[in-house]
């Protein structure tokens, strides 16, 4: 396993030595030179109230964090991926972004919308044109993206 440590750059981190705090990302491979295989992301809790790192007003039940596929594999909601997407946007994650937010409930729309403005200070809007593509805005100004073809 290894340590997001600092945030961004990863370290070793041995089997006997206790994580710190500031650490909230492990990633894990079965060998020095392997492929990643998962990634442990650590956040905060108040209780039964789960709490962003990136912004403390952002929360959720911890009970709705995850949802289950057919099989029962639990998966992090796909609008609690999209929140931590939206800090720095790859191009990747615009390509993400166009493919769930069409998926999302009007709750979990919502809930995006005020925890990207709320951790972020950016306004996340989005529509669908006349051929089904997703048009959305993800900006602190004016910057406006296209789901790629």
């Amino acid at each position: 396993c290894w340590a997001a440590d600092p945030p961004g750059q990863l370290r070793p981190w041995p089997r006997d030595a206790p994580l710190p705090a500031t650490v909230s990302d492990v990633w894990c491979r079965t060998g020095e030179a392997g492929p990643w295989r998962f990634q442990l992301m650590l956040d905060d809790s108040d209780d039964n109230l789960w709490r962003s790192r990136r912004s403390a007003g952002v929360t959720m039940p911890i009970s709705d964090l995850a949802s289950c596929d057919e099989t029962g594999i639990p998966f992090l909601r796909p609008e609690v991926q999209l929140f931590y997407k939206a800090k720095a946007p790859r191009a990747k994650d615009l390509v993400d972004f166009a493919a769930a937010l069409p998926c999302l409930t009007r709750r979990q729309g919502k809930w995006l919308k005020r925890s990207v403005a709320t951790a972020y200070g950016k306004r996340l809007t989005w529509t669908t044109d006349a051929d089904g593509h997703a048009q959305f805005e993800l900006a602190d100004g004016a910057s406006v993206g296209r789901t790629p073809e």
